[in-house]
């Protein structure tokens, strides 16, 4: 079973900077992606960045230039540095993991529980 533990949201204010940390346990292997989303008050939840095991990454055009997705793949740990939040960035972020098929394993999807990130004006 697969758990995603996140840590690291809060309150900041409009130019500060967040670093939100997502711990991951179980049986990760193969092909994966690591990711995190964000959902605002009645917004859809929106993919933020990801980063595949070989070290892609892709961002939202929004916090391109302000975030910066990395993972520590011995540890199965995932981060988000967060530069120049602004109050638009307010929302609960969510880790995700991505398996993808391999050999028999079909497409799992697993999510953490969410952390808040307030950025006040």
């Amino acid at each position: 079973q697969v758990q995603l533990v996140e840590s690291g949201g809060g309150l900041v204010q409009t130019g500060g900077s967040l670093r939100l940390s997502c711990a991951m346990s179980g049986s990760i292997f193969g092909a994966n992606a690591m990711g995190w989303y964000r959902q605002a008050p009645g917004k859809q939840r929106e993919l933020v960045t990801s980063i595949s095991n070989g070290g892609i990454t892709n961002y939202a055009d929004s916090v391109k230039g302000r975030f910066t997705i990395s993972r520590d793949n011995a540890k199965n740990t995932v981060y988000l540095q967060m530069n120049g939040l602004k109050p638009e960035d307010t929302a609960v972020y969510y880790c995700n993991l991505v398996l993808f098929p391999w050999g028999t394993r079909p497409r799992s999807d697993y999510w953490g529980q969410g952390t808040q990130v307030t950025v006040s004006s």
